[in-house]
């Protein structure tokens, strides 16, 4: 087994808006919530798992509901990542994966058991929830494939709202786990940055015609 997984957080409560969460959770009510198919490529969910129910504010709506987000993305968030990585890091060039809101509501919601396919992923935590519900289970094992084995040996980041995290979850597979109250509701920006060792072009093709239909 390789080292443990790590990440780099930020406290950026006072980068925000005034009323930031009130805002974020306005569109978030916005969201798409239904099953999801799971991702090709990048999907560790167990061979029997087809779907995944979550919801997911798309970048156009980020982009006019939150558009400081959208400016944060670009400006100072990229320059605290490119600060703390090894390497230079950039945003990404189609606007339709770089900044996205994930969201769950009730008990019956989580996020899909993934790998990434950018090398530096940016999350911004817009809501708390207490030990138990709604963290980010990251796995120690690289072989992990399914929620079982993930929780079986992980690392946890614990959703705190105004905490911007960064990591590389392209070898790790992680996921969302699901809330502990049927009032819950969590929020999170999800940013897509990428490097000169592995830029954007490295995207896999089946990921935006899974998306966005695009041909391959």
């Amino acid at each position: 087994m390789s080292a443990r997984f790590h990440w780099i957080t930020f406290d950026v409560n006072d980068l925000l808006p005034s009323h930031w969460q009130r805002e974020v959770t306005t569109v978030a009510a916005e969201a798409d919530f239904r099953e999801f198919p799971t991702t090709p490529v990048l999907t560790r969910e167990a061979a029997g798992v087809s779907h995944v129910n979550r919801g997911r504010v798309h970048a156009h709506q980020v982009r006019r509901g939150v558009p400081w987000l959208q400016g944060l993305y670009h400006g100072i968030f990229l320059e605290l990542v490119n600060d703390a990585w090894p390497e230079p890091v950039v945003t990404a060039a189609d606007a339709r994966y770089g900044v996205v809101l994930n969201v769950q509501r009730g008990t019956s919601m989580r996020f899909e058991a993934h790998v990434d396919s950018n090398p530096v992923s940016g999350v911004l935590f817009c809501s708390d929830h207490p030990a138990g519900g709604g963290e980010v289970a990251i796995s120690h094992d690289p072989a992990a494939a399914d929620v079982d084995a993930i929780d079986r040996a992980c690392s946890v980041i614990r959703p705190q709202a105004g905490h911007l995290v960064f990591f590389d979850g392209r070898n790790r597979a992680h996921y969302a786990r699901s809330l502990m109250a049927e009032s819950d509701m969590r929020v999170v920006a999800v940013m897509n940055y990428y490097t000169e060792s592995f830029p954007e072009s490295t995207r896999p093709r089946e990921l935006n015609r899974h998306l966005y239909g695009d041909p391959v």
